[in-house]
């Protein structure tokens, strides 16, 4: 076995990338999606409006948390040795870069294609004075009601600017003097506003033509018609602004004797936190950006002016217009044989595990082994961990259904989920007015594990179903994100489920499973011990490799042991859609380490870990990204796939990806990415799309 690690420093900040930029790259990936002529043209707006969405989330979590180091004068060393203030200033930079690609995006490609294509998004000032009237009309009706502005001056402070609001500056000349005033652009209406056509669509559209779609940005019509909001007043100028807020939650749980009941009241300040951003037009002069970053408490460092529009992610709007034709299709997904020819869904299971993966196999069956075990007199118990499950969930109402006499339903909720705290509580509220049982997880950590485990009578004893997944309970996010869903009656499996909802509902210590690896318990320890036996076959010269899928790669001490193994000669590919703070290609430390990025249609969300080859491989899927917080701080779970067909199946896809030209990027030791495409002659190989067109 190579020993390059005694000479090597493998904790030499030089062999990491900082996790803060690498995730501002994975953005430029997505933003790079709107740059892709292969998508549709109502897609490539959604890339646009997601890529602003994540850097919203960006500011409100990651940035505010450096900016609180900074402000408290903690170093908090990271392994890639960078300081908050550095780490500040790249984001900064790159953020500045960031808007001016988006925009351009917007400006010289995207508003002129969909122009062509009928949808014109116009300046105000551009339309028919007809057209200027009639949203004129439509302002005094519809919008004027519902506005609310707020003067400041001596006598009236400066109001509070909820996060990520869009706001309205407005410049009033009043008695010789200039004054301001805001007005919040309202939510309960649409971000853009409809023209009315001049001529009815009957006379206008024929058959296959579609009608011209006239849009206009709903604080451009209010900014026209200021003068109806202060009549006899002199209205100079008016600017639109944003503020971005804190809005990580922060929770003392050993003190909270209520913990649903805090965390709303912790909900509430959200929209309150510190400012972390502040987003202007670049029309509005410097006085003013320092004035309204004043009031604000926001650093000069932290305002960013760009031209209009602020706040991109409204631009999902446009995929609801009626424009099916520039959208993707939507997808049939597929449900096995095994399920479909079956009495139920109990019966498939007895004839053998299934393995879905999501969303080119259908969700359906995972819905429907919740609903039909709420159905099913010979059910005892229902026991199910709740993380993101969306509006209208149908697996809340299945478990709102099952509570009974005769059947004992049990739920862990994660009230700590981010940004999806709210509809948590309402549904732990609903649930347990319904006789549920809700429980809350292990003080310390989020319980991010994805598993339902059904207890069911047959034949004068008990039998235990279990589903185990990498993707949370929510049939939306199931046609847009892939994802792995597992089915077994094996009782091994069962007795871990067994044990592992003692352990998050009650007092349990239980430390030993027999199939599943728990985060924080065993996962670390084993993972470490399977990338250990690779580099010890490498070591004798025997066939080693280690195959990988994830979302994010930043824990350090993996990171370690996968540079070991590198240089021990074992064969690593991962695809990292996310973060990845390890550096590949490194002579003499990861020159066997290829890591690829797959961003596309989908989202790529499931994750997994293969060791070795051929019969001898073992493959574990499941919920936890190779970061500190998942192996320490989360109650995850990984299960391995114990027949060889799963296995087979799993490492066809994983052989698939690492070989896409179409969604793929690969990264450079330096932590660039390089666009993959096929060579000169070849056709691209889209791995989402073959896996649209033939079974996984």
């Amino acid at each position: 076995m190579v020993t390059k690690e005694q000479t090597v420093n493998l904790s030499d900040p030089s062999l990491y990338l900082n996790r803060e930029l690498s995730w501002l790259g994975f953005n430029e990936r997505v933003l790079a999606q709107a740059k892709d002529e292969r998508h549709p043209l109502l897609e490539r707006m959604r890339f646009v409006s997601i890529s602003e969405t994540n850097l919203d989330e960006f500011f409100m979590i990651r940035v505010a948390g450096l900016q609180q180091q900074v402000a408290a004068e903690l170093p908090n060393p990271v392994p890639d040795g960078m300081t908050p203030e550095e780490q500040l200033s790249r984001i900064r930079n790159h953020t500045k870069d960031f808007f001016a690609d988006q925009r351009a995006v917007l400006r010289k490609d995207l508003l002129p294609a969909l122009k062509r294509e009928g949808i014109d998004l116009a300046s105000h000032d551009d339309l028919q004075k007809r057209e200027q009237q009639q949203l004129r009309e439509l302002f005094a009706r519809d919008i004027l009601p519902i506005l609310t502005p707020l003067a400041v001056d001596p006598a009236h402070p400066f109001p509070h600017i909820s996060n990520l609001s869009l706001n309205l500056l407005v410049v009033i000349q009043d008695v010789g003097r200039e004054v301001m005033a805001r007005i919040k652009v309202p939510t309960t209406i649409e971000r853009f506003v409809r023209v009315p056509p001049t001529e009815s669509p009957e006379e206008t559209t024929a058959p296959g033509v579609h009608e011209e779609i006239k849009l206009v940005r709903v604080e451009e019509v209010i900014a026209a018609n200021l003068d109806e909001l202060f009549p006899g007043k002199e209205i100079l100028a008016s600017y639109v602004f944003q503020v971005t807020r804190n809005a990580d939650l922060v929770i003392e749980e050993d003190e909270a004797s209520d913990l649903l009941q805090t965390i709303e009241d912790e909900l509430a300040g959200r929209w309150f936190g510190q400012s972390a951003r502040l987003m202007v037009t670049d029309s509005m002069p410097d006085a003013l950006r320092e004035w309204l970053a004043e009031n604000l408490g926001v650093d000069q460092s932290s305002v960013y002016a760009t031209p209009e529009p602020l706040g991109l992610g409204d631009f999902e709007e446009f995929t609801h217009l009626d424009r099916g034709d520039l959208l993707y299709p939507p997808i049939t997904p597929r449900i096995p044989d095994q399920i479909r020819t079956s009495r139920s869904i109990t019966s498939a299971i007895r004839e053998g595990d299934i393995l879905l993966y999501h969303p080119y196999d259908s969700f359906a069956p995972v819905v429907e082994f919740v609903r039909a075990a709420a159905d099913d007199p010979g059910v005892l118990a229902i026991k199910q961990t709740l993380y993101r499950v969306g509006s209208n969930s149908p697996i809340v109402e299945a478990l709102s259904d099952a509570r009974d006499e005769q059947t004992q339903v049990a739920v862990l909720v994660e009230l700590k989920a981010r940004f999806d705290e709210e509809p948590n509580i309402t549904w732990a509220r609903r649930l347990e007015a319904q006789g549920v049982h809700v429980a809350y997880g292990i003080v310390g950590l989020k319980t991010h594990a994805k598993i339902c485990l059904v207890v069911r009578r047959e034949g004068g004893g008990l039998r235990r179903y279990v589903h185990l997944g990498t993707g949370n309970y929510n049939p939306s996010t199931a046609r847009l994100y892939t994802d792995f869903s597992y089915f077994t009656d094996d009782p091994s499996f069962g007795e871990d489920g067994s044990d592992l909802f003692n352990y998050l509902t009650g007092y349990s210590e239980q430390e030993e499973y027999q199939e599943l690896l728990v985060a924080p318990l065993t996962m670390r320890e084993k993972f470490v011990e399977l990338v250990r036996e690779q580099a010890e076959r490498a070591g004798r010269e025997e066939p080693a490799r280690i195959s990988c899928k994830m979302n994010s790669l930043t824990d350090p001490k993996i990171i370690e042991e996968l540079y070991l193994a590198s240089q021990a000669g074992v064969k690593i590919e991962m695809v990292i859609r996310g973060i990845c703070c390890l550096k590949p290609g490194l002579e003499g430390i990861s020159e066997n380490i290829r890591v690829v990025s797959l961003v596309g249609r989908f989202l790529e969300h499931a994750r997994i870990y293969a060791f070795g080859e051929g019969e001898d491989e073992k493959i574990y899927l499941g919920s936890a990204d190779l970061m500190q917080r998942n192996l320490d701080r989360r109650v995850e779970q990984l299960f391995p796939l114990r027949e060889a067909r799963h296995r087979q199946k799993t490492r066809r896809l994983l052989d698939l990806q690492l070989t896409d030209t179409a969604n793929a990027w690969e990264m450079n030791s330096d932590g660039d990415y390089t666009c993959l495409r096929p060579q000169e002659g070849e056709d691209p190989l889209d791995s989402q799309a073959l896996l649209l067109e033939e079974p996984f």
